[in-house]
Formats: C-alpha cells, structure tokens, sequence
C-alpha cells in the first residue's frame, strides 16, 4: 500500500517556504555585500486596505549586486494565498544570467513556485551563453516535467511565458512535506550552480557594461510592471501603495545609484 501524502496546513506551508528564501539569502550575504537601501524602509510591514493581508519588502544592493529583492505578502490565518520572492540582479561586470525564486500558494491552496535564471542577452542566437547557463538545467527540467507529484503553470499573459527561460522551473503541487523538499532541493541546487557560474565568471569590457545595464534595468521594469498580479495588488492595496511596491521591484525609488 502506498501512503498517500498528508496536507499541510496553510501556517506551515507559508512557514516553509519563507524558510526557504531565507536560507538562500544567507547563502547570498556568505558570498555578497549586501546593502539595504533606504528608499524601501517604509515597505518592511504593509497591509492591504482591510488590514487582512500583510506584506514585508527588503531591497539591497552591493558592489557586484545591482538589485536584490526579498518579499512577502499574505496572512495564512485568514487567505489561501499568499506569493514570496527573492530576486537577484546582477551588476554589469559580468554575464552570468540573474536569479530569480518566486514562491506561494494559490487560492485552491496548492503550492507554486517559479525558479529561473533571466538571460541577458539573445539565447535564439547566442548559441554559446544557451549551452553554457541553460543546457545544464535541462535535465532537471525534463525530470521535472515526468514527475506526477507536480503540475506545469502556464501564464496567461504573452510577456510572462516570453519572459521565462526555456528551462524555467514553474510548478504547482499539493502542499505537502514532498513538494516542499523538491522546490527546496531544486532551488539550493540552482542557487549553487549559479555561484559557481559568478565565481567563474569573465569580466563584460567596460564599454559593453552601460549598454547592458540598460538592457538589465529595461527588463528589470517590464517585468515588474507587466505583471499580471498588479491588477489585483491594486485591488488590495490601493493604487498608491501597489505603484510604490512596483517601483520598489525595479528600483525605482532607489536612493543609492550603483
């Protein structure tokens, strides 16, 4: 007989998936200067306009950190919903893709999370970055594709899809102790493999840095304002508090250039 998975409850699952972020941060501040940057002081406790869902906003920045974000907004007591992310863009001396986590759960309380490296450059035709930063993750895309614990998530809006990678690791699954440790495994993995990506490394020349930092910090801000969530942000929040939230996603408001 084979033991069905048990549940979680709402509390737990929100718990640990936090958890999880906050393990990768650490591993971050290990290898990064990190810097908070003021401009999102105002953002570490936030609620929506009936006081039902909280949230909490962090943004650094250091010297090969152009803009890290770590976020979370929900409240397991009262809403099946809830999203987290920790968002690493890199500065312009080198290459390697950024970082992208992004937990949560649904309204039907299944778990969800999006794990990805974000391209800086055109992977239909730099054919040498696609196979150095995408084909290793292939494998694990393909595995995870096969695993009946988990189910693609597909979203709606045309950006989005273009926005993720050919190996973007985007699932739902019941909340449950296994599908908590497949999305803590395969985002440990994935972080790891990215820090020896930066380690490794070949400086950007000086005159090619400008052109890509433009190019990150464009992508940066679509991305942010594109998303479909900010509609229904809006409807929590108010319009004021979403448009500040957007802008801190990008940086924005930054008081620190880098």
């Amino acid at each position: 007989m084979t033991q069905q998975p048990t549940n979680l409850d709402k509390k737990t699952v929100f718990e640990q998936l936090w958890n999880i972020t906050k393990e990768l941060r650490q591993k971050l501040e290990a290898r990064f200067e990190l810097n908070p940057d003021p401009s999102v002081e105002d953002l570490q406790e936030y609620s929506s306009l009936d006081g039902n869902i909280k949230g909490s906003l962090s943004a650094f920045w250091g010297k090969e950190i152009d803009w890290l974000v770590h976020s979370w907004l929900g409240n397991p007591e009262k809403s099946n919903f809830s999203t987290m992310r920790l968002t690493t863009w890199l500065a312009s001396h080198i290459q390697v893709p950024h970082l992208a986590f992004e937990f949560g759960t649904l309204p039907n309380g299944d778990i969800l999370f999006y794990i990805d490296y974000i391209a800086r450059t055109e992977l239909l035709s730099d054919l040498a970055y696609l196979d150095r930063y995408y084909e290793p993750v292939n494998q694990t895309f393909l595995q995870l594709l096969e695993d009946a614990r988990l189910k693609v998530f597909t979203s709606k809006s045309v950006y989005v899809r273009l926005f993720q990678s050919p190996v973007s690791l985007c699932y739902t699954g019941a909340p449950t102790s296994d599908t908590l440790e497949i999305t803590r495994t395969v985002a440990h993995e994935t972080l790891e493999r990215w820090l020896t990506w930066v380690d490794a490394a070949e400086p950007v020349s000086q005159d090619a840095r400008a052109t890509l930092a433009t190019r990150d910090l464009l992508l940066r801000r679509t991305a942010a304002e594109r998303d479909p969530g900010n509609k229904f942000a809006a409807q929590l929040f108010g319009t004021q508090l979403t448009d500040q939230l957007v802008r801190s996603l990008w940086g924005g408001d930054r008081k620190i250039s880098h």
